[in-house]
């Protein structure tokens, strides 16, 4: 089989194309035949070496979200079978043609959904609902949303109008994402440039941290909050927080998809409800063979993405 794996740290020239032995699906895991694969800004920053503590272990494979055929069951798998279709989070990494899945992140796609619209929609709609369901706004709270053109950025957009939030702002790196937010339902848009985001809003989910996370705080109103769930890092002030009584949430997937089963399976099924109605719209940005990892990694590093960057092995 193929797969794309980085060898030192760095840009996208770093990812090569290798030929490899076949993974042996374990206890309690999915060997999946690839068919999409979702590129994410945190891939980005792994190959990059800019996870917690400077990065993974190399010789390493990016990724973690694909969608294909289930080809093996590991040891004591309930629940799937070969030749089903699913989509799911991988914890060894997904630029493969065949990629190890533990089977309680992964879920079944309806007949009749493509692999591609499956990994622009679930993990992605997952981590947006996740993200409204913690901060959890209310009446007439405003909510203002930062990456709002990534792959998870533009479904919160959309999700948060179908909750009834009043007031969405996207927050995103250019002005020319505008018009396809707006499309979206976002009632304003701002860049990271501008010296002031406009009205503070009461909710800010946060997905890009970094240079962007004192912007993003600065823009929550007097005893509003921040749900941080970005792998970017940052710092932020204790006295900002206590000046402005606002509070800062950190929110995981592993830790959510632990604690919040229930919850997790119910924002699946919203997902493909609403998607099936047409009222939400998982936008793909762009389908590239495995072989261009690199240049998946050039779009999502030049920030210019309108939804999902999918691979095709």
């Amino acid at each position: 089989m193929r797969r794309v794996r980085f060898h030192s740290y760095g840009g996208p020239e770093v990812l090569r194309v290798e030929e490899a032995e076949a993974p042996v699906p374990g206890p309690g895991e999915l060997l999946v035949r690839t068919e999409a694969i979702g590129v994410t800004l945190p891939c980005v920053r792994r190959v990059r070496g800019d996870g917690k503590g400077g990065g993974d272990p190399l010789p390493s494979m990016p990724g973690g979200e694909i969608a294909g055929e289930v080809v093996a069951l590991g040891p004591d798998v309930t629940g799937f079978a070969v030749g089903d279709r699913v989509t799911s989070v991988t914890l060894t990494g997904s630029y493969t043609e065949l990629a190890l899945a533990p089977a309680f992140l992964a879920s079944r796609i309806p007949d009749g959904a493509s692999a591609v619209e499956a990994v622009a929609l679930v993990r992605s709609g997952h981590v947006a609902l996740a993200a409204l369901s913690t901060a959890n706004p209310q009446g007439a709270e405003s909510v203002l949303i930062t990456g709002a053109a990534s792959g998870t950025g533009h479904l919160a957009v959309q999700l948060a109008k179908l909750q009834g939030v009043p007031r969405v702002v996207a927050a995103v790196s250019s002005a020319a994402k505008a018009e396809f937010l707006y499309g979206l339902g976002a009632d304003e848009v701002v860049t990271y440039d501008q010296e002031s985001w406009g009205e503070p809003v009461d909710v800010v989910l946060d997905g890009v941290g970094g240079e962007v996370l004192p912007w993003a705080l600065a823009a929550v109103a007097e005893g509003g909050r921040l749900v941080f769930f970005n792998s970017g890092g940052g710092t932020i002030p204790a006295y900002e927080l206590l000046a402005g009584s606002r509070t800062v949430i950190g929110l995981t997937m592993r830790r959510f998809t632990t604690v919040h089963r229930e919850r997790y399976e119910a924002h699946r099924e919203q997902l493909w409800e609403l998607a099936g109605s047409g009222r939400l719209r998982a936008v793909v940005h762009a389908e590239l063979p495995l072989a261009d990892a690199a240049k998946a990694h050039e779009i999502i590093e030049g920030r210019t993405n309108l939804g999902k960057v999918v691979l095709r092995p």
